[in-house]
């Protein structure tokens, strides 16, 4: 795969320079040379003969961060002080905090927020359980909960590990809903467990969001809560996605002057984030869909790697019954929405589709095929509802 620089891979680099022109555009030219896109560049201090700098530099990955500080080492006059990884410090300490919306300045504020004013919130919520909403956290309150078996495209990575992709849901959440989330990881697989701990929560909760639990226990769990709890349950990597996906279709369909409804589209991933997109795409009347695993096309009457979840998919899509690879399934299709594994097409699966194909490479957080491959300038220029010159 192709890889570019990206903020996900930003590095600050603290360096003690000479002050002598023409030092730090060596040190430019051997970011430059290695690859890194320089950032923001800032004066730390200035001493006799000598200035203190940091130099924020995007690189491709952890072993191009190391490659881009040993190309400044190897600058005369110039010492490394330190290196500071930018992904990792806006996470330390997590990146989520509780405030308080009242103040408690003195005994008399004490009074009304605690003991014994409390009490009095408490009795009327007691005879009048909706009030909830309107006197507790309840009302503007969502958990965000997992179980750490399917954590972006990384797979079964623990709830420790799916603590940092909670803290983020929560961010954004409260970012542009102003939304309180809170994260919950869950210790337990077992789908009947998490059910009755999320149901045992809820109380406390005016809506839940499931994230990062793998297919199929997360269908069951999504569906059962639905019915036993009285408050909205949202799975994101079924619903969240399907949306996303469906709008950008929308928009391309206007984009290209084309029929939706006539799209071919192959979806590359059987999970829950593939098995929703098909579905409302199926809904919104794209009736020529095929499906793809690590087995090939799913189709009706397919024996192998399949469970409930996707025979019933079967039965929806595919009507031509295709088979094959993902690839195979790929040639003249319109539409390709990877939502499954890095690295799984290739550009030539792409010249192989229909013209002007639309590559909606969304794995996480490795695409499919990297947008350098997928869209190399002679395709580009070759395509006449290309949006770029």
């Amino acid at each position: 795969m192709i890889r570019v620089p990206s903020p996900s891979y930003s590095i600050t680099i603290r360096a003690e320079i000479e002050n002598r022109v023409g030092k730090f555009s060596q040190i430019a030219s051997a970011i430059s040379t290695a690859g890194g896109d320089i950032g923001a560049i800032d004066i730390v201090r200035v001493e006799k003969g000598k200035i203190v700098r940091d130099i924020t530099v995007n690189a491709r990955d952890d072993k191009h961060e190391k490659e881009i500080v040993s190309s400044i080492r190897g600058i005369g006059g110039v010492k490394v002080l330190r290196v500071m990884d930018r992904t990792f410090f806006v996470h330390e300490g997590g990146k989520i905090e509780i405030h308080n919306k009242v103040s408690v300045r003195n005994s008399d504020d004490l009074s009304k927020v605690y003991t014994p004013g409390v009490a009095r919130i408490c009795n009327d919520i007691h005879e009048h359980k909706e009030h909830a909403y309107r006197y507790t956290i309840k009302g503007n309150a969502v958990a965000v909960v997992t179980d750490g078996s399917a954590v972006l495209g990384l797979g079964d990575m623990g709830p420790e590990a799916a603590m940092p992709v909670m803290e983020g849901k929560a961010m954004i959440f409260k970012e542009f809903a102003g939304i309180d989330a809170f994260p919950i990881a869950l210790r337990t697989r077992d789908t009947e467990e998490i059910i009755r701990t999320v149901k045992n929560i809820s109380p406390g909760f005016g809506a839940i969001n499931l994230e990062d639990i793998a297919a199929p226990r997360c269908f069951d769990i999504e569906t059962r809560l639905r019915d036993e709890l009285d408050i909205p349950v949202m799975h994101d990597d079924q619903h969240g996605t399907a949306v996303v996906v469906l709008a950008a279709l929308i928009n391309v369909a206007r984009l290209l002057r084309k029929n939706i409804k006539k799209f071919r589209v192959v979806v590359a991933g059987a999970g829950a984030a593939g098995s929703a997109a098909a579905r409302i795409l199926l809904s919104y009347g794209i009736q020529n869909i095929v499906v793809c695993d690590r087995q090939g096309a799913v189709y009706h009457g397919r024996r192998q790697d399949m469970d409930p979840h996707k025979r019933a998919l079967a039965k929806a899509t595919n009507p031509l019954k295709l088979r094959g690879s993902i690839s195979d399934a790929m040639q003249g299709a319109d539409v390709f929405i990877g939502l499954s594994a890095p690295n799984i097409i290739t550009p030539d699966d792409i010249r192989r589709m229909a013209k002007a194909p639309v590559v909606f490479a969304l794995a996480n957080p490795d695409p499919e095929i990297s947008p350098e491959e997928a869209l190399p300038l002679e395709v580009c220029r070759s395509c006449c509802h290309c949006p770029y010159p």
